[in-house]
């Protein structure tokens, strides 16, 4: 037993020795020689598959976190700017929208046709009667603010029609194109008294009790017709319409007449109360 220790720990010197030589050896080679530079570099080269099969699954989950947070990233911030976009669009209509009834605003209390040191006030419309045998709107202004029946309304233009109806907030307008509407009207420049009435058209007016004998005379075709005063409902010499046509009716007394509005009635968004 004693024997076979000392020969394997014999051995095991021997060994040892070898591989210090083997080492030193080793050693002495690279420090003056490249030798064991080209085999590292083999070496290398051979071992790089199998780092790079190793690392395979950590990159490949490394770069598809980047790509996915990327991804989510762009998709974020591509809802941002739609919103923000979104968002702008929206304040330049109202912009837009604000900078049109300014200009709606600003022409009615600066039209021409109004007369200094009148009372007027400006009135939204509501709402529009969609039956076709009436023409009447509806308007948010009401008792409240001091409006009357018969009271009448106009645009920056002229005439647009009158009161019928007044609750406390909202009032009833019935326009000068409707079938049930006349209003005592006169030719400015002859002065011919008549009366103007609605025709149940969207834009058309119908001048009554025009003798044959008036045409060319008294009542042409681009006369300025207004009204005359008379009736107590509405103020004098407001613009109504202009004369479009005058045909003479040989069978009857009184020559068919027809007149357009001056008054925008179906495109307005504002009218103008007046007080007397």
């Amino acid at each position: 037993m004693m024997n076979s220790s000392l020969s394997e720990e014999r051995t095991l010197n021997i060994r040892v020795f070898i591989f210090c030589l083997i080492s030193l050896a080793l050693m002495l080679v690279n420090r003056y020689s490249s030798y064991l530079e080209i085999v590292r570099t083999h070496l290398l080269t051979l071992v790089y598959p199998i780092h790079y099969i190793v690392d395979l699954p950590v990159e490949t989950s490394n770069w598809l976190y980047d790509n996915i947070q990327h991804r989510s990233q762009l998709l974020s911030e591509n809802t941002k700017l739609k919103e923000h976009n979104l968002r702008l669009s929206i304040q330049l209509q109202k912009f837009e929208a604000l900078q049109n009834e300014n200009q709606r605003l600003r022409q009615l209390l600066n039209s021409p046709v109004l007369k200094s040191n009148q009372r007027i006030e400006v009135a939204k419309i509501m709402a529009i009667n969609l039956e076709t045998s009436k023409r009447e709107i509806i308007i948010n202004k009401g008792k409240n603010d001091g409006v009357f029946i018969n009271q009448p309304v106009m645009d920056a233009h002229g005439i647009i029609g009158q009161v019928i109806q007044v609750s406390l907030f909202s009032s009833i307008v019935m326009l000068i194109t409707d079938t049930r509407h006349e209003l005592p009207v006169e030719i400015l420049r002859s002065g011919l008294r008549i009366v103007a009435k609605g025709m149940g058209n969207i834009n058309q007016l119908s001048l009554l009790y025009i003798p044959n004998l008036e045409l060319n005379i008294k009542i042409k075709v681009n006369d300025l017709v207004v009204t005359s005063g008379f009736g107590q409902k509405f103020p004098q010499n407001y613009p109504v319409a202009i004369i479009s046509e005058v045909i003479a009716d040989i069978g009857k007394p009184y020559a068919k007449v027809q007149a357009i509005p001056k008054a925008s009635l179906e495109y307005n968004r504002e009218v103008l109360l007046i007080w007397k």
